[in-house]
């Protein structure tokens, strides 16, 4: 295939994981179901990619034909990946925008543990950066802010009914303290 002819597109993202120490999956979101059409096949390509990197000390990996750049903390490893013909850098800002987001949610506190419990914020910090392979942000410090949305600063109208009966108990407990 002649590279030199590929359409731009703007579906550079073909995926991002965040494995354990072990070569678990923590959270994985997959954008290419041609690349990886099960969630066997993307199992397997994980445990190669981790067999691959958990010992390696770079950053990047061409594997079966795909860019893959990670990096690992503690007891995580963090991947994005993106077609082999992708900018690196590119995939590079996304790489560090989910640590330097994940790492400011958490407090700075990146284990294991940790994520998984506050798995529905980093779950949402990654649909903030990319959508079904499209990068839609890469400044940590905006995802920080989109998910850090409190029940205050929502208008009612856009509250779901449990918000609500939420922020009323809280008012009904504070009056009630005075």
């Amino acid at each position: 295939m002649d590279f030199s002819l590929l359409e731009p597109t703007l579906y550079t993202v073909k995926g991002m994981t965040i494995l354990d120490n072990d070569g678990n999956r923590i959270l994985a979101k997959y954008y290419d179901d041609n690349t990886f059409p099960t969630i066997k096949e993307q199992k397997a390509f994980e445990k190669n990619l981790f067999n691959r990197t958990h010992r390696a000390n770079a950053e990047i990996i061409m594997l079966d034909g795909i860019t893959c750049l990670y990096r690992s903390n503690v007891d995580l490893f963090f991947y994005v990946m993106g077609s082999s013909h992708e900018n690196e850098l590119l995939l590079m800002s996304v790489l560090q925008c989910m640590y330097d987001s994940i790492s400011q949610i958490l407090r700075k506190n990146v284990e294991k543990r940790v994520v998984l419990d506050n798995l529905d914020v980093v779950m949402l910090a990654l649909d903030e950066i990319c959508d079904n392979g499209i990068i839609l942000e890469a400044d940590s410090g905006a995802v920080v802010q989109r998910v850090a949305l409190r029940t205050d600063d929502i208008p009612i109208g856009e509250q779901t009914v449990a918000q609500v009966f939420q922020s009323a108990k809280e008012q009904l407990k504070w009056s009630l303290l005075k």
